[in-house]
């Protein structure tokens, strides 16, 4: 028994490093998340959390964030969600349902989550929150693996 929870401790060990590997070297590259603003905060096997401060030069006509902003905070935490075991994953569909509009400064939180993984496809449930915690919108991403790593093996601690 002890020897089976070590293992397994071990193992949730590495596959942590491999998704913060696979976080720094994305952000590193994802010159579209830092325009506009968005830090990962959080990544984890399966899961991830980004966030971004609605600005001046993201709102719409109706003084809103336009739902395009939304979207792309939403799609950054799938994308960083589905390449956290260091397969790269790419979007096959995205849906996004606003439930309440975001304003200029509001603070915009995506958590992403990993609810099926099967062979090459995926679904990812995203929602997003403003920082009182109140629903802006609700995504849901399936994505499709491809053969290639998001970083290299020795990038993996």
């Amino acid at each position: 028994m002890a020897d089976d929870a070590a293992r397994d401790s071990a193992r949730e060990g590495r596959a942590q490093r491999i998704a913060d590997a696979v976080g720094h070297g994305m952000y590193a590259r994802d010159h579209a998340a830092r325009a506009l603003g968005i830090t990962l905060e959080q990544i984890a096997p399966g899961r991830a959390r980004m966030r971004m401060t609605v600005r001046q030069d993201m709102v719409n006509g109706h003084d809103l964030c336009h739902g395009g902003m939304t979207f792309t905070l939403a799609d950054t935490a799938f994308a960083y969600a589905c390449n956290s075991y260091n397969r790269s994953a790419v979007a096959a569909s995205c849906h996004i349902v606003f439930t309440a509009p975001a304003r200029r400064g509001d603070v915009l939180t995506a958590v992403a989550e990993e609810k099926s993984l099967e062979g090459r496809s995926g679904v990812y449930d995203i929602a997003v929150t403003d920082q009182n915690g109140r629903g802006v919108a609700l995504f849901r991403g399936h994505s499709r693996r491809l053969e290639s790593k998001v970083v290299a093996d020795e990038e993996v601690a």
